[in-house]
């Protein structure tokens, strides 16, 4: 207590209670040669006018996505969203809303979180999803902890998750971040040449705690061995399946092939791709994981005059209880960005998810056929084992007669933003190939637009 010294600044309070004279000896720590002792480079103090002059200039170094033709993906989509999500998500009942912890004033909000939870099991064939999760590669980490904690093995065994090869840096980086100091060893599940699973590879993973993989997988491609890897695997052997969310308009939901958990981006619901966020991400399981799940769960029971309520449930999972119980720190999650999905994905309706997923298909596919055309541009994998070339959704990958970057660039001046050199996101991709992308929002204009651009770059020499 300081309560004798009245005259002291809060700042000299705090000082005095830790028995400090002043700022420099509670900084003492930090070595001389590192601290910065001339003044922050900063303007001068600038009126609303000015900034707001600024942030016009600043963004205006921003080429707009829809501005010009646009083909790249990778996880991030340019699907259409409804004006009337935004508008929707806007209202003060949504917006200003925090965390529904007293049900008895929050009914609204809980059931528009119960709601994207039927939703999402309802789209991936599973019994149980929770709110959300950060985005898809905290959700894929998320999923493979939980899995552990559910076949957690003898101390003798180490506790061995298999990942499919080729994923994204920024994927597997959050993975192994999760695993670090976890007692979990990351193995990697080899593709065969067509770019699928190794399904003989995938032996060796039974008995393991997990297998993670993705459909359509980092290449584009729909790996039809998914279906059977469950029975390779065991049951002893949780499956995750990592979901381009779309495309379940079109494929079959991953619970329908035995899959355990299933997660991924939502942002192709309800969101742009904004830069990379704010963006949400999906967790669906089977009851066996319900008690290992992370994140928050709004349950449907009766109140006490038998009429429909929702609540928060399963809460010692999260921070805010018992946080000496979580299962994760994963708390503060997406809740807002994921009922912009609910919204998209009511407004559409099974029907409409439907005609999305197709769209999807059929851009991809006009535009893999017109950039297939070029001489010297061919498929990155174009042996699917079973005499035709392998399906692909939202995005292909092929193999350029040049660097991937070179031809980026000569898109790039011709006002084409033409995809995304894998070499840029997988470690031990060659840099002639480039990956793709085509959603609802690529015209016959846009297809051509690149494939002009990339035959004139072919045949001046690739440079």
């Amino acid at each position: 207590m300081v309560d004798h010294l009245p005259n002291l600044g809060r700042e000299a309070e705090m000082l005095h209670s830790m028995g400090l004279e002043s700022i420099e000896d509670l900084f003492s720590d930090i070595p001389e040669d590192i601290k910065r002792v001339e003044p922050l480079d900063l303007p001068l103090p600038q009126t609303e006018e000015e900034i707001w002059a600024d942030a016009q200039r600043l963004l205006g170094a921003n080429i707009a996505m829809n501005s010009r033709p646009n083909f790249l993906g990778a996880g991030l989509y340019q699907n259409f969203v409804p004006t009337m999500v935004p508008m929707m998500a806007t209202r003060g009942e949504f917006l200003t809303a925090y965390t529904p912890y007293q049900p008895e004033v929050s009914q609204g909000m809980l059931q528009a979180m119960w709601e994207f939870q039927t939703m999402i099991s309802e789209l991936v064939g599973l019994p149980v999803s929770n709110v959300s999760m950060y985005d898809a590669s905290t959700a894929a980490a998320e999923a493979i902890t939980c899995a552990v904690r559910v076949h957690n093995r003898k101390a003798s065994q180490p506790n061995v998750v298999y990942v499919t090869e080729w994923l994204p840096e920024h994927r597997l980086s959050v993975i192994q971040n999760y695993v670090v100091g976890a007692d979990i060893e990351i193995r990697l599940l080899t593709t065969n040449d067509d770019g699928k699973i190794n399904l003989e590879m995938a032996k060796n993973a039974n008995g393991c705690c997990a297998v993670y993989v993705e459909q359509p997988n980092p290449f584009g491609i729909i790996d039809t061995n998914i279906q059977n890897l469950k029975e390779i695997i065991g049951d002893d052997t949780a499956l995750i399946v990592g979901v381009n969310a779309t495309s379940l308009g079109l494929l079959t939901p991953p619970g329908e092939y035995g899959a355990d958990i299933v997660v991924g981006e939502g942002q192709a619901f309800g969101i742009g791709a904004t830069a990379g966020g704010p963006i949400y991400g999906l967790f669906a399981c089977t009851e066996k994981y319900l008690r290992q799940m992370p994140g928050r769960i709004v349950g449907k029971t009766f109140d006490s005059n038998g009429k429909q309520a929702f609540t928060l449930t399963l809460s010692t999972r999260e921070q805010h209880i018992r946080r000496h119980k979580a299962t994760s720190n994963i708390c503060s999650n997406e809740t807002l960005i994921a009922l912009m999905g609910a919204m998209h994905m009511a407004l559409l309706g099974p029907s409409g998810v439907q005609k999305l997923a197709i769209r999807n298909t059929a851009a991809c596919e006009m535009t893999k056929r017109s950039v297939l055309s070029i001489p010297g541009i061919e498929l990155l994998h174009n042996d699917s084992g079973e005499n035709q070339p392998p399906q692909h959704y939202n995005e292909f990958s092929v193999i350029l007669p040049g660097s991937a970057t070179s031809a980026l660039s000569f898109l790039n001046h011709r006002g084409v933003t033409g995809g995304l050199a894998l070499s840029d996101i997988m470690e031990g991709a060659d840099d002639s190939w480039l990956l793709i992308s085509a959603t609802d929002q690529t015209k016959l204009d846009d297809i051509q637009e690149l494939s002009v651009g990339l035959n004139e770059w072919v045949l001046g020499g690739c440079s």
